[in-house]
């Protein structure tokens, strides 16, 4: 595939990791998977093939990584849920990537998706012209997965119609798709299974039924439990989004990394991380994919507008943007936490309060 594209998937990025397990492979391989469930683990969370160095993918508990992989070992399908920058497409895509050496079978759950996307659909130009026929058939990405037996991701479940979502009940629990008007009746092919993505922040959107609820296996993603975990995991994306992207700046440094999550925690938790002193919470959805995100763009700022190097102010524009979304109330927030808690902390943070006061005017 052409190097010149904006975002490559799983298992083009990690191509090399992926066929080092797949050559060092000694434990059996489950029917329709590239590797073992234990290699799929040490894809997931690091380790070493050979002489390859495996980087880890998820940072976090490794028991719930475990629980996932056995899941899709067996007919179950996995349902991953977590507050939003919890790393459930992240980990979604890797599964997938690991187990097929395919990540692109994705429904992506929205408002409007319709039932035909998630069984099938036809060309109405063709099906006008010969009637229902294969030819005019088009295959949902889920009907692929059932075909090929592999595994079909369902992002963002919950932002779907509850109609919608229960088109998944029959094929969960028959594994099979009927397709009437051809009179069809499509079986799913070992190694078939579904990973689903579910935001808590969407829990009364369109909440699942107790009978789709019974087809998945249900994981919830914690936020990072430390503030050291979190940094760690911010570093090691931001370094590995900037390598794909021509920012034009140097990494952001470790003090600028933890300032940012220093803020985030606890603006997000209504509390500083000591515990001493209560604050008011935000709108935004401060998460550790919003930090990435924030660094990201500091590092453009400063590659294209400042010294390659990333300042307060690159810092501070780019945290106006991510806390203050409600303009009132978020503003009112964002200026008592400027005032009582950053403007207090001495000069390592003088620098950082300045900006970002003179941004919050």
């Amino acid at each position: 595939m052409n190097g010149n594209v904006l975002r490559k998937t799983a298992e083009e990025l990690y191509k090399d990791e992926i066929d080092a397990l797949i050559q060092n492979e000694t434990n059996p391989i489950p029917e329709g998977w590239k590797m073992s469930p234990k290699s799929v683990l040490t894809y997931i969370t690091g380790g070493k093939a050979g002489d390859k160095e495996i980087t880890p993918k998820y940072i976090g508990n490794k028991r719930l990584v475990e629980v996932a992989i056995a899941t899709l070992v067996t007919d179950r399908a996995l349902l991953l849920i977590g507050e939003p920058g919890t790393a459930k497409s992240w980990l979604s895509e890797h599964l997938a990537a690991a187990i097929n050496g395919d990540s692109t079978k994705v429904v992506q759950g929205t408002a409007g998706t319709t039932e035909e996307q998630i069984r099938y659909s036809w060309n109405y130009a063709m099906l006008i012209s010969k009637g229902p026929s294969m030819d005019a058939l088009v295959k949902s990405p889920v009907y692929n997965a059932m075909e090929s037996g592999t595994i079909a991701r369902f992002e963002e479940i919950s932002r779907c119609a509850s109609e919608v979502q229960d088109a998944l009940i029959s094929i969960l629990s028959e594994k099979r798709l009927s397709v009437a008007e051809l009179g069809l009746d499509i079986p799913a092919k070992k190694g078939f299974s579904v990973i689903a993505t579910a935001n808590t922040r969407d829990k009364g959107v369109n909440s699942m039924s107790a009978a789709l609820k019974r087809r998945f296996n249900i994981i919830v993603l914690p936020v990072p439990n430390d503030a050291k975990t979190e940094a760690d995991i911010i570093k090691r994306r931001v370094e590995q989004l900037s390598s794909s992207l021509s920012l034009g700046s140097a990494l952001p440094d470790v003090d600028a990394v933890e300032k940012v999550v220093t803020v985030f925690r606890e603006l997000r938790n209504g509390k500083t991380e000591d515990g001493a002193q209560k604050l008011k919470t935000t709108s935004g959805v401060l998460s550790t994919a919003e930090a990435i995100s924030l660094l990201t763009n500091s590092m453009a700022l400063a590659g294209s507008f400042g010294s390659g190097t990333i300042t307060a102010e690159d810092l501070a524009a780019s945290l106006q943007g991510a806390v203050v979304k409600d303009e009132e109330n978020d503003r009112i927030a964002w200026t008592e936490y400027l005032e009582n808690v950053m403007k207090k902390r001495g000069s390592e943070w003088s620098g950082l309060y300045k900006a970002c006061r003179e941004l919050n005017r």
